[in-house]
């Protein structure tokens, strides 16, 4: 007994509605995000003034409202600040401040498809 009911003609689709709004909204990597944070310390040291974000229709809040360690944007500055206090944030934010991610330079190597470490040359002819 069981199995598929004989009446339904069509499977029901499990479409996850989560899947979609991920890529509408497309993550940077982590050495990018640690590259850009590292840009904007540089800069700060530089000028004292922020600059304000400018004005994007497409984002949510119009883009004002931005969280550079995780890379999102927030409809208002509430959610912003509630996000800034959460567990989520605050690891990325220590994950961020620790060493340099991994870039593709080291994953390169370490499959084995960098350059060749032979030792150094003992005669050359």
């Amino acid at each position: 007994m069981g199995g598929k009911c004989p009446s339904r003609k069509v499977k029901k689709r499990r479409f996850s509605h989560k899947t979609a709004r991920r890529s509408k909204f497309l993550l940077k990597g982590d050495d990018e995000v640690y590259n850009e944070i590292l840009k904007q310390a540089e800069e700060a040291a530089a000028a004292a003034a922020a600059k304000p974000l400018p004005l994007d229709e497409d984002l949510p809040g119009m883009g004002q409202f931005y969280c550079l360690h995780c890379d999102r944007y927030f409809a208002s500055e509430d959610v912003r600040d509630e996000h800034f206090r959460s567990k989520r944030h605050k690891k990325r934010v220590k994950q961020m401040s620790g060493p340099a991610p991994h870039t593709q330079i080291d994953a390169e190597l370490a499959a084995g498809m960098g350059m060749p470490d032979n030792g150094p040359k003992l005669m050359s002819f």
